[in-house]
């Protein structure tokens, strides 16, 4: 595969206002994927867009609208809509195109632009290429005649047409009443429809995170900060935390005692009662290299198996469809049930979850602790430039560790695909055998 000028491993990123997140590199990738997705026919072609609370959407969404209407696509626009959602409404609205703005789990200085195809989910390696290539034409070519320009409206009721099919995936025959529900939504997309969602499910719902300004998405809230989420759980003595991030297509949970859940827990609870229900496929679960091996250890238990792809969700969704799974997903909380959407849903994987709890009329925290993890060390190593992986002290540094692991656990070095850094992660049954490993290979990385 060709090198990638724009796109990462969840879209393009990168800080607002410098390149590739400028109004320019937005107004290029409006017309590349315009021209790509408009066919040859002369029906009238749709993209929708949503974006997250970020001050710098209102710069990058007309700079889009600019692009794809005048190669003659029409735009429908969302306003503030959570990820998954805007996935779900690209193919309800029969749309060409589905464009999200959004940095995640980022701070609100950066922002990024992710693309679903008519179908929901997100684009493949080679349409990305294909945007890339028109991306780089000159600015005039295939620009539609005054009369075939785009139109733009604005869709006043997606949080509304969201709420409703989020509601439908919860069992019909229960009910949240009774539950007292803390909700982080983290200055974000989910602000509006995820108290809303948990409140006419039934519950009592404690918001935190509903008041974006365009500077606090994320900031000391979201699934990133889930002590904010845990502290009002403990003072409202609430019976579980739910904590999403900035565009909601992940979450992390935390018990009644404050205590955190992670992805692989919640996987495991999701995928035990799947499986116990007779409504799991592909025989287990899709995560990636970095999910604990616990996890795996726990689904071998129940007679399930763990296929590992590499990290990013678009890898777990791509295997999911290759092999008939319906519950994948990353550590990080980034779950996706394949039932009821294409890409990460954390508003739709808590109520899974909400479905466990009140079905088996248990607390969070008797199901919250499926499995005992196996020790495991995340570093991060920042670093300025060049490509400290291929140095040869890094790949010594990293095949010395996992002679000393023998077997009795896994090393995962990689570089994140949305910021300079080097992840990282090792995992056995001795701690401080993995401290040694993860810190003997930081300091090679560092070193170069």
């Amino acid at each position: 595969m060709s090198k990638r000028a724009y796109f990462g491993t969840d879209g393009i990123r990168g800080q607002a206002n410098k390149h590739p997140m400028t109004a320019e590199v937005a107004l290029r990738v409006g017309l590349a994927a315009g021209k790509l997705f408009r066919s040859q026919d002369d029906r009238r072609h749709l993209v929708v867009i949503g974006k997250d609370t970020r001050l710098s959407g209102y710069m990058i969404e007309p700079a889009l609208v600019a692009g794809l209407t005048s190669v003659g696509m029409d735009v429908r626009l969302f306003g503030p809509l959570p990820t998954p959602a805007v996935a779900m409404m690209t193919r309800s609205m029969r749309a060409d195109l589905g464009i999200m703005i959004s940095a995640s789990h980022n701070n609100f200085a950066d922002n990024g632009i992710k693309l679903f195809g008519p179908d929901g989910y997100k684009l493949s390696d080679e349409q990305e290429l294909k945007i890339e290539a028109l991306m780089d034409e000159g600015l005039q070519e295939g620009l539609a005649a005054p009369r075939d320009l785009g139109r733009v409206k604005r869709i006043d009721d997606a949080q509304a047409r969201y709420v409703e099919i989020v509601k439908a995936t919860f069992p019909r025959h229960l009910s949240l009443s009774g539950l007292r529900i803390v909700i982080d939504c983290a200055n974000g997309a989910a602000y509006k429809v995820a108290p809303t969602a948990l409140y006419e499910l039934g519950a009592e719902v404690i918001s935190l995170g509903v008041t974006p300004d365009g500077t606090n998405i994320n900031e000391e809230c979201g699934s990133t900060h889930p002590d904010a989420m845990a502290k009002l759980v403990r003072e409202y003595r609430a019976d579980i935390g739910i904590a999403l991030d900035g565009d909601a297509d992940r979450l992390v949970i935390c018990d009644e005692k404050g205590l955190v859940v992670d992805g692989d827990q919640i996987m495991a609870i999701i995928a035990a009662a799947f499986a116990k229900a007779g409504a799991l496929k592909g025989g287990g679960v899709v995560a990636t290299v970095m999910s604990n091996l616990g996890l795996e250890r726990q689904l071998g238990g129940l007679g399930l198996t763990l296929e590992r792809t590499s990290v990013g969700d678009r890898y777990v969704m791509q295997r999911m469809r290759e092999g008939g799974f319906n519950v994948g997903g990353e550590q990080s909380g980034h779950l996706i049930l394949s039932d009821f959407s294409t890409t990460g849903d954390g508003l739709i994987a808590a109520l899974q979850v909400l479905a466990v709890m009140v079905e088996s009329g248990r607390p969070m925290s008797a199901l919250a602790r499926q499995f005992e993890p196996v020790p495991q060390l995340l570093e991060n190593v920042r670093f300025a430039g060049g490509k400290p992986l291929e140095a040869k002290a890094v790949k010594e540094a990293i095949a010395d560790g996992e002679a000393r692991l023998n077997g009795a656990g896994r090393i995962v070095v990689r570089a994140s695909g949305t910021e300079p850094l080097i992840r990282i992660m090792a995992e056995g049954d001795d701690p401080a055998l993995v401290r040694k490993v993860v810190g003997d290979i930081a300091a090679a990385v560092k070193a170069v």
